[in-house]
């Protein structure tokens, strides 16, 4: 594969994914959850790391290590949506305070460890 395919695929493979999820939201909002939340950034994004790194192992395990905390942050971005949904809160309000929320949770989690070992 040429530098300037392996570079363009994974954004190419993204615009793909909206694609779909604007297809299969007409028939169903649970299949289209599903594919807006499969692990395809993930790949996606390990594919640059690695090809950016040249395989470097460390960088990969570092990478993958700090895909825990950003997880569970946008988790706390899906359940802070859901509840302003429940609200009957606007698109952009919502979308605003899931941010917010992904953010402070980010923030904690990835100063929590720091902050414990003092």
């Amino acid at each position: 594969m040429n530098e300037t395919l392996r570079q363009l695929a994974p954004t190419l493979v993204s615009i793909l994914i909206i694609l779909i999820v604007t297809v299969v939201r007409s028939y169903s909002t649970t299949a289209a959850a599903i594919v807006a939340t499969m692990p395809i950034n993930i790949p996606l994004t390990l594919w640059i790391i690695y090809h950016g790194a040249g395989g470097d192992r460390p960088t990969l395990v570092g990478f993958t290590q700090s895909l825990f905390p950003a997880l569970a942050a946008t988790l706390f971005f899906a359940a802070a949506a859901w509840l302003a949904a429940r609200a009957g809160w606007r698109l952009a309000p919502m979308i605003a305070v899931g941010y917010a929320a992904w953010g402070i949770a980010l923030a904690l989690l990835l100063g929590l460890p720091r902050w414990l070992a003092r």
